[in-house]
């Protein structure tokens, strides 16, 4: 992936994590990380979700 991405689409994180696009949502929902609302399409903020998987890997 791009390193220079501000933000990851919800396909873009359900690649990444090998959930379902609902699941996404879900967490999406549950504020689990920051996101940015365009042309009613969600954009996850990649330095919210980064910070936040990292965090769920050191919980593991």
């Amino acid at each position: 992936m791009d390193q220079n991405k501000k933000c990851y689409t919800v396909a873009e994180v359900q690649n990444i994590l090998g959930i379902s696009r609902q699941a996404v949502y879900q967490l999406i929902y549950q504020k689990k990380f920051k996101t940015v609302l365009l042309d009613r399409k969600y954009r996850i903020v990649k330095a919210s979700f980064d910070a936040w998987l990292d965090g769920e890997k050191e919980e593991s």
